[in-house]
């Protein structure tokens, strides 16, 4: 696993790390465990995330849906949910966690709200969505595609999946732990022959000399059982939710993961997907030529996935001794700065977005540039949470689309020996890739919002975290 970089800059220097209080319990009270869901799927015909395009939905393969998992053990409460949509901006999870603390009484630097990045979900957030919801209107005078407030909708499903976990929590062992899954990722950037490094280059590219970066093989396991008996659990992959495509709604591969676990369990089981660090990893494996688009792709991964959890729960170890604890931080990151007259170049490159008049990648940089406009400040506040189950495992939290070497590197430096780190939760402000990333280029750091150096950030704030809520109290 890589080391941290050299050239993050220490926390004990750093103004911009805010850090919230330790809360956490001495252990001896009994854990408790709810789980709810709630249903999040839009109305068809709206408009699709995930691509640089307008596109509309036709149908519902499957529904998406806000997974919610309270834990409670003495005064101590967290509550996780996990949305099917392409990422939860700020304002949406701040909304939710706000009305979900003052409905149950767990704190809001508690709450952790992330969506799972799925590609076959709404488009309602961010500059493309407004300029496409905007013509909408200038042309027509509403905007047919957005026939509900999808962001109050999103808010109010996560608070409700949240008050019926709360409700749910009753005692329950908790085991946690995490196992290989070879061959389903894959880093998609890989450096070319003629030395740049270039994102999702083809199948079977003569020109491939290698990938660029690693993956990360673990799933991430945390099982809730009853009575001997699961009734749940979290899994937590870093392999990206674009397997689908197409026009229908859907959850991507963890709904398949969620069908074979309740195949193998029981139709009652709750499956809950994390996605973990994997802004430049993906399912496409460039050394053949075989199709790997569709409904058909996602079902394959996803059965994988489940006979991998199955095969291990029976040997996953119950924490010895749950002992829950959380804290969180917020970083000020840097963020990329542009002229008025680039901002207004961009804005006006929109309407080009989707075509082939500007090239992909100019496209791509219209749309971050009109995205780092319309944020309120110099700096991207960037919250990164952890909560800790026992002595044994603990999670972090941290937003946007991470490389997978940020999340190796806090995996490398925690304390704990079962360490899950996802992404997209809190917020949703594009890639945050590595300092070698963005001097290498291509598209993850062309629709960065930040400055190089932010991810580094992140995980030195993580392991600090990590350290704080791994002393006993």
């Amino acid at each position: 696993m890589p080391k941290l970089p050299s050239l993050v800059r220490p926390l004990v220097a750093c103004s911009l790390l805010l850090i919230a209080p330790l809360a956490s319990v001495a252990g001896v009270e009994p854990l408790q465990v709810g789980m709810a869901a709630a249903d999040v799927t839009p109305p068809v015909g709206c408009r699709m995330s995930g691509y640089f395009s307008e596109r509309f939905s036709t149908g519902v393969h499957n529904p998406l849906q806000a997974k919610a998992i309270v834990l409670r053990q003495g005064e101590v409460q967290f509550a996780w949910v996990f949305c099917d949509v392409i990422g939860v901006p700020a304002e949406v999870t701040a909304k939710a966690r706000d009305a979900a603390a003052a409905a149950t009484g767990i704190p809001r630097a508690h709450i952790l709200v992330a969506g799972t990045h799925s590609h076959t979900g709404p488009l309602y957030f961010g500059a493309l969505r407004d300029y496409f919801h905007q013509r909408a209107v200038e042309r027509a005078g509403s905007d047919l595609h957005e026939a509900v407030d999808y962001a109050a909708l999103l808010r109010e499903k996560v608070v409700a999946a949240i008050v019926e976990a709360a409700a749910d929590a009753q005692s329950t062992e908790v085991a946690a732990g995490a196992v290989e899954q070879p061959g389903l990722a894959f880093n998609r950037r890989y450096v070319m022959r003629n030395g740049t490094v270039q994102f999702n280059p083809g199948k079977l590219n003569p020109d491939i000399v290698r990938p660029s970066g690693p993956i990360d093989p673990q799933i991430g396991l945390v099982q809730f059982r009853r009575e001997g008996r699961p009734v749940g659990g979290l899994t937590v992959f870093a392999l990206h939710l674009d397997t689908t495509g197409g026009t229908e709604l859907a959850a991507d591969y963890p709904y398949f993961l969620e069908r074979e676990l309740r195949d193998r369990f029981g139709a009652d089981y709750q499956s809950v997907f994390g996605v973990g660090t994997c802004g430049n990893v993906n399912h496409i494996d460039v050394t053949h030529d075989r199709p790997q688009v569709g409904h058909g792709e996602a079902e394959r991964i996803g059965r994988e996935l489940a006979r991998t959890v199955a095969a291990a729960s029976d040997s996953l170890p119950l924490l010895s001794r749950p002992s829950l604890a959380a804290s969180s931080a917020t970083v000020a990151l840097p963020l990329q700065r542009y002229s008025p007259q680039e901002v207004a170049a961009a804005r006006a490159n929109l309407e080009k977005v989707g075509g082939r008049e500007l090239p992909w990648l100019e496209q791509v940089s219209a749309v971050k540039i009109v995205n780092v406009a319309n944020q309120p400040g110099e700096t991207l506040a960037a919250e990164v949470q952890v909560f800790r189950l026992s002595d044994e495992a603990a999670l972090v939290a941290l937003p946007g689309e991470v490389f997978v070497e940020l999340g190796l590197a806090i995996k490398q430096a925690s304390p704990f020996a079962t360490t899950l780190v996802v992404e997209l939760a809190g917020d949703d402000p594009n890639y945050i890739p590595t300092r070698t990333a963005f001097a290498e280029g291509s598209y993850e750091p062309t629709n960065s919002l930040i400055e190089p150096g932010g991810g580094e950030m992140l995980v030195e704030a993580a392991v600090e975290l990590l350290k704080l809520v791994a002393q006993k109290q």
